[in-house]
């Protein structure tokens, strides 16, 4: 590299050593996952009968815990939300018409169920080219609201009479649902692009101050960024850095893994985690609300337990003692049946203790899992890691490696995938923050292919958020309703059931 380069990667906030070990991890590629078994109802997702969801909402709501947080991942254009209605545009834009199922050609011609349409702005919808491309221009573009360029979050979701909500305003509404503190405070951690604040500030303007005055709650929403030190180099096709038309270095945002570092900034014990776009009509609140307190009830229960067993540790004078082979045995059945994790033969009973300790002394997460319906998403499996020692991990598709027959088969039997809807426990027994980027696999990353300005590259995602960014965290898999996860990956979800009054 040149010391242009070195001088642009120190900017950037970043080493030298540290991009030549990116592009060390082009070369040679990430392993793959070794899966033992999907995690299923049989073992790995717990299905709760309705007295056991009661109960585990119960637990929640009783438990004493040093704060609540809601993280909304938010980042990024909506540009991928309408990338089909781009390309019903350019057809306009160059005289050819849509097929009448074309998504341009829906969106225009339904154009009245969004919540975002308007008389005034869209008029009434015509059979004509000349009006589809009106409508398309006017929802792209800044001849009209301008969502091709905004992020999602400030885009109109929900229409109720008399109001309509964008994304952001209905997760200020779910947040008072479920995740109001003792004194009636919700904590929202946000994470957005630096150049969205004002949008996302704006939208918040308008419905806070009446949502504080009509739910009687106080909310203390924090934007956070994510940090330009984690994007990560891209490269050609030969593995070379990447260079654009004027000779730098390209560096691109490395995915949802780079938010580790915000939610490790996160000052709140228990924390929800939910993708900006996974919200629904507030018709489905009630069992959306439900599912949230029973994880959070659940995670609490299981933080008690461990939390428990640590006690006991500290309490065992001499590791091999009698007392302590007991507590092993207990623990080790304990996690075995409860997060599917078995461990290595140890090389003696002081080293079997201390690996038993470490194994629950490690950040919690209860992961809401619905049942597969052709839904995407990563799915949950349970996993033979490099120590030795199983656990139950989310897998992109990506890191599976569908030429192993293993793995292959294990892909075929899964039966539930993952919606991101998860609560976290972000405290130690002793009350102390954890350090969560210690307890991130560096080796669960991935390669995928894009490009820039035309031309063909290679990008490193980081281990995601959900994924290898929390490998080592204790976990458990609890079956939620399918009608709790309503993503909106295409504008056209919005016509779906869930998002319509």
């Amino acid at each position: 590299m040149t010391s242009k380069d070195l001088q642009q990667i120190r900017e950037r906030g970043v080493s030298p050593a540290a991009v030549q070990q990116q592009i060390d991890c082009f070369r040679r590629g990430f392993p793959w996952m070794k899966i033992v078994a999907p995690a299923t109802p049989e073992r790995g997702i717990r299905v709760l009968t309705e007295a056991e969801a009661d109960a585990a909402v119960a637990y929640g709501e009783t438990a004493e815990v040093a704060g609540r947080c809601k993280f909304v991942p938010a980042s990024g254009a909506a540009s991928r939300m309408f990338k089909d209605i781009f390309a019903g545009l350019a057809r306009l834009e160059a005289g050819e018409d849509l097929p009448a199922g074309a998504p341009g050609a829906v969106l225009s011609a339904s154009v009245e169920k969004f919540a975002f349409y308007t008389e005034e702005l869209f008029g009434r919808p015509e059979d004509t080219a000349a009006y589809r491309r009106s409508v398309l221009e006017k929802v792209l573009t800044d001849k009209g609201l301008g969502y091709g360029s905004k992020p999602k979050g400030v885009i109109r979701f929900h229409r109720y009479p008399g109001e309509v909500r964008t994304a952001i305003a209905e997760h200020l509404v779910e947040a008072q649902a479920y995740m109001r503190n003792a004194d009636g405070s919700c904590n929202l951690v946000v994470t957005i692009s630096p150049e969205h604040r004002a949008l996302f500030e704006a939208a918040l303007a308008e419905v806070q101050p009446a949502y504080e005055a009509r739910y009687g709650v106080k909310y203390h929403v924090t934007f956070t960024y994510q940090d330009k030190a984690t994007d990560t180099i891209a490269v050609d096709g030969r593995n070379r850095p990447f260079r654009t038309d004027d000779g730098a270095l390209l560096f691109r945002p490395a995915g949802h893994g780079a938010l580790i570092h915000n939610l490790n900034a996160v000052s709140q014990e228990l924390v929800s985690i939910k993708n900006i776009d996974n919200v629904a009509h507030e018709k489905y609140l009630p069992e959306t609300a439900r599912y949230k307190k029973v994880l959070m009830g659940e995670a609490l229960r299981l933080r008690d337990r461990i939390f428990g067993y640590l006690r006991r540790f500290d309490a065992v004078a001499d590791p091999c003692c009698a007392e302590a082979r007991q507590l092993c045995n207990e623990v080790e059945a304990f996690l075995d049946k409860h997060l599917c994790v078995q461990l290595p033969l140890a090389h003696g009973q002081a080293e079997r203790f201390e690996m038993i300790r470490a194994k629950l002394d490690r950040p919690i997460r209860v992961c809401g899992m619905v049942r597969n319906e052709g839904e995407p998403g990563g799915g949950p499996f349970v996993i033979a890691g490099r120590d030795g020692a199983t656990s139950l991990q989310i897998l992109e598709s990506v890191q599976v490696n569908k030429d192993d027959a293993g793995a292959a088969d294990a892909l075929s039997r899964a039966t539930h995938f993952n919606p991101v809807d998860l609560v976290c426990c972000l405290r130690n027994y002793k009350g102390e923050p954890f350090d969560l980027l210690r307890h991130v696999d560096p080796e669960a990353g991935f390669i995928s292919s894009k490009s820039y300005q035309g031309r063909e590259l290679k990008a490193l995602e980081l281990p995601g958020l959900w994924n290898g960014a929390m490998s080592d965290w204790n976990t458990l898999f609890v079956e939620v309703p399918l009608e709790t996860f309503n993503p909106v990956k295409v504008v056209l979800d919005l016509l779906r059931p869930a998002h319509q009054g």
